[in-house]
């Protein structure tokens, strides 16, 4: 079954996907661009700029990106996609090369996306995340597995956050079109704090079961 997860940066897609992956790869466009960032690929010095500055990274570098990572031998039983599409136009370019069988929007309001964006905290060394408030590390600005520096990304400030909800809100709506017209979309509510995340995992463990039995029938 492929998978398309939608829904604003820190409604808590990939918390759930991480849950929802013991059968199927995650596979988050957001992770994969900072990885190729961070080792200076030639697609991580395109996306740099944008990632940056709170902006979408160009559909055609994402694109191939992510048509290159599904055609990986684990994701022939299917996939969860985290990050992609985020346009009408990726969404009929993802369909050119993977069929979509169910996609899920993440609801949560903006206070609640605000404060756990940015409460993020990332080790330096090891890549591991903490929250200020609802994960805190043992010694604050040290990572608890490595040692490491804590800071907080770039595109993970309030200001940028702001942009990256106002460039995500002008670009949801068609995309939302898109696949209800399809009659993929299913909505779930993630306003439910980290202790909570069962209530949202049940909302998309019933929606699944659903489209596993029209992709059977």
């Amino acid at each position: 079954m492929n998978i398309v997860l939608l829904g604003p940066p820190g409604v808590g897609k990939g918390t759930v996907a991480a849950v929802l992956s013991h059968k199927l790869p995650h596979i988050s466009t957001g992770n994969m661009l900072r990885e190729a960032i961070s080792k200076g690929t030639d697609l991580g010095k395109q996306a740099k700029g944008f990632v940056d500055s709170g902006k979408l990274v160009p559909d055609e570098l994402v694109t191939k990106m992510v048509r290159e990572r599904v055609s990986q031998p684990d994701c022939k039983a299917g996939f969860i996609l985290d990050g992609y599409p985020r346009t009408s136009a990726q969404a009929r370019a993802l369909q050119e090369f993977a069929a979509v069988d169910a996609v899920l929007d993440f609801k949560a309001p903006f206070k609640t996306i605000v404060e756990r964006i940015s409460g993020r905290r990332t080790c330096r060394k090891c890549g591991a995340t903490f929250h200020v408030k609802y994960s805190p590390p043992k010694k604050e600005g040290v990572c608890d597995k490595c040692g490491g520096e804590l800071y907080q990304r770039s595109d993970e400030k309030p200001g940028i956050i702001a942009e990256r909800l106002r460039v995500y809100e002008g670009q949801n709506k068609p995309l939302i079109d898109y696949y209800r017209n399809e009659e993929l979309l299913s909505e779930i509510d993630a306003s439910y704090n980290i202790t909570e995340i069962g209530k949202i995992v049940k909302q998309c463990d019933a929606v699944l079961k659903v489209a596993s039995r029209v992709i059977s029938s």
